[in-house]
């Protein structure tokens, strides 16, 4: 190794006596070997046998005594890869490790040159040796460090991804089905997912997803005190993490029989949802192949934890407010419709599909001792509680001002200055209709609301556009009269539709479009007015979509004596086990009566589902009733009436879950459905077509 030279020997002299390669080689912690490959001896240079940890008398120049000093897992792959560099002539680099006799273990490097006669044949291999302990452990730190950050930053993605799921949620069931979805388990790495919340000392499984389904169905609503995983989570109000199965059916017994659905489940984490110092509920999620949780993992996770709690909460907060602004919307809602001779009248209401949509729709009827009746529909701006609550209080006044005898006109002016006075900010449209049935003299008053639809005896249609005055609440100049008063003759067979924008207004059509639509769907009605109101529900549900709640009423003025179709009713007792088998007997024989034996199957299922849920969700009795409808009797009705204003939510059910699809049944099952509100109570009804054949 040429251009090294000897240190200085005094000052001010250097040596041009070049310096020994083993000597340059040792000063870098290398030395030097040489491989007879005939003989099969090893010579080891000095600095060589020293990172071997050798001494000179130890060596006695043989490759099994290297050997010796290596690691035996390593000596096959060393083998390989030196027998290769023979085979091909070439040269070989090897990282291996070595113990010393103080048994300290070190990284090794050596690299070898093969040498080979004029034939070509090897002969000799000759390299050098060094210590690359120091090197390796460097490598292996920076390795550390950039698994770190590849961890740390797989982290904050995963909590990215679960805020970005977690943001457009609002109810209960929008954060359980965000949390259960298929993309979110896939970015946390996990297998399964539960989430379960606290309900009166139990705790409810909400969402769920690769869990097997009878363990769901085994323990929803299991106690806090029982020992269970999520259950321990909340009591403790600590994550619990778990990394070995044996462990986890020494904790939880309960839970041993259900560990073979899991077999490649390796860990798992409960997490306790804790929202303002209180526990809420727990989230679990188990993990495959996983063997530990890292510092960071936990940290993670616990912080996630906080993150999910607090958009439960705010989901839970939401869900009460709707259920109240829901049921103070409903209990606002007229409990009965007068009944009058001469005149039939049908009533609907709809909430919005959109979740989170309270509004302020309404419709009401009045009958004055003259034998005239007052029919109103209207809707208070806004979807929220304020909305639902100013609409009970306006439809009040209103309903006063009528029962008083006022003038149509005087009536809306009243009301419009009653809305002002209760400095709610908000406003109201509303169609006022005064009917006699015995003449069929109609006067209507509009304030900013759609006018009514009128069909005639013939079946021809037409909007009764008439002027329409501010909505109520506003003031009018006082020059200019507030409303005006227009009047129309009902002809004996008549029907007469109030409705609310919301069953015609569609966000991505004209308006036009849809009272175009409307009117040809009256037109293509049934005569009675019930069947009337749930043919035009269902036909502008497709065309609008239903974005916002709808009321309507429709005054039929009689021809001629109606026919009345046959009915069953029957009174289902909570107390009372026998009464819903009784009452689904009563119905297979009204059904055979009717000659309707082929709906019985289905008819059976969607009344044991409506009257299952009022007797779960309501104190009292229920009534189930059954009646052959529209299109010769080929339609059965189905309704099930209960003393809960409440109406039913849909949930967001999986595959696993164990129920909340008793709406979804409804829908697949029914042609129609809805829900109409009675006094303190209400009825929910479906229909089942008899298909041809």
């Amino acid at each position: 190794m040429h251009g090294f030279r000897e240190p200085n020997t005094g000052p001010g002299r250097q040596s041009d006596s070049p310096v020994p390669a083993h000597v340059a080689l040792a000063v870098n912690g290398m030395g030097s070997f040489t491989w007879d490959l005939t003989t099969g001896e090893m010579r080891y240079d000095e600095a060589g046998l020293a990172v071997m940890g050798l001494r000179p008398e130890e060596y006695d120049n043989r490759p099994a005594t290297l050997a010796g000093r290596m690691l035996a897992q390593e000596l096959p792959e060393i083998q390989a890869q030196v027998g290769r560099a023979l085979k091909e002539r070439t040269g070989y680099s090897l990282y291996f490790r070595v113990r010393h006799r103080d048994g300290a273990v070190r990284w090794t490097h050596t690299q070898g040159t093969v040498l080979c006669d004029e034939s070509g044949r090897p002969r000799h291999v000759v390299g050098v040796i060094r210590d690359a302990d120091q090197e390796l452990r460097a490598l292996d730190q920076t390795r550390e460090l950039r698994q770190a950050k590849s961890d740390r930053r797989r982290q904050a993605d995963i909590v990215a991804h679960v805020n970005e799921a977690l943001a457009p949620t609002v109810t209960v069931d929008d954060v359980a089905e965000a949390l259960t979805a298929d993309r979110l388990l896939y970015r946390l790495g996990a297998a399964s997912v539960l989430v379960g919340l606290l309900d009166q000392g139990r705790m409810g499984l909400v969402g769920a997803n690769g869990a097997p389904d009878d363990l769901l169905r085994d323990f929803h609503l299991a106690r806090i005190g029982d020992p269970l995983p999520l259950s321990e989570a909340v009591r403790t109000r600590e994550p619990v993490f778990i990394t070995d199965r044996e462990e986890f059916a020494r904790r939880y017994p309960g839970l041993r029989p259900y560990l073979h659905r899991v077999p490649l489940a390796t860990a798992a984490a409960y997490l306790p949802l804790i929202a303002h110092d209180v526990p809420i509920g727990a989230l679990g999620l188990t993990y495959h192949g996983k063997g530990r949780f890292t510092h960071d993992e936990r940290t993670v996770l616990t912080a996630l934890s906080s993150t999910i709690a607090q958009s439960l909460q705010r989901a839970l907060l939401y869900d009460q407010e709707h259920e109240l602004a829901t049921g103070l919307q409903t209990a606002m809602l007229p409990g009965h419709i007068p009944h009058v001779p001469g005149l039939t009248m049908a009533t609907r209401y709809r909430p919005a599909r959109a979740r989170g949509g309270i509004g302020g729709d309404w419709y009401d009827a009045v009958a004055l001792p003259d034998g005239r009746i007052v029919a109103v529909v209207g809707d208070v701006q806004g979807h929220d509680v304020t909305a639902a609550a100013v609409m009970g209080q306006l439809r009040i006044a209103l309903r006063a001002y009528a029962a008083e005898g006022h003038p149509p006109a005087t009536v809306m002016a009243r009301s419009s200055a009653f809305l002002a006075e209760l400095d709610t900010d908000r406003f109201a449209t509303c169609l006022l209709v005064v009917l006699d049935p015995d003449t069929g003299l109609m006067t209507s008053v509009r304030a900013g609301h759609p006018g009514p639809v009128l069909r005639r005896p013939d079946g021809s249609c037409v909007w009764l556009d008439t002027t329409a005055g501010l909505p109520l609440g506003l003031a009018a100049p006082a020059a200019h009269p507030a409303y005006t008063t227009a009047e129309t003759m009902l002809e004996p067979g008549s029907t007469l539709l109030l409705c609310t924008d919301g069953l015609i207004e569609s966000r991505t059509k004209d308006i036009d479009q849809g009272r175009d639509q409307l009117i040809d769907a009256v037109r293509g009605g049934p005569a009675r007015p019930d069947r009337l109101a749930d043919h035009l529900l269902h036909t502008m549900r497709a065309y609008t979509g239903q974005e916002d709640d709808v009321a309507m009423l429709l005054l039929h003025r009689a021809s001629g004596r109606q026919h009345t179709a046959p009915q069953m009713a029957v009174t289902i007792t909570p107390g009372d086990p026998d009464s819903l088998q009784a009452a689904r007997q009563a119905l297979r024989t009204a059904l055979h009566r009717w000659s309707l034996d082929s709906l019985s199957d289905t008819a059976q299922l969607l009344a044991s589902e409506m009257a299952t849920n009022a007797l779960l969700h309501t104190e009292g009795d229920a009534t189930l009733t059954a009646r052959p409808v529209r299109d010769g009797g080929r339609v059965l009705r189905l309704a099930v009436t209960d003393t809960s204003p409440a109406s039913p939510q849909r949930r967001a059910a999986t595959e696993q879950s164990t129920s909340g699809r008793g709406l979804m049944l409804i829908e697949e099952l029914a042609t129609d459905w809805g829900v109409e509100p009675r006094g303190n109570g209400k009825r929910v009804w479906c229909e089942i077509p008899l298909h041809p054949g």
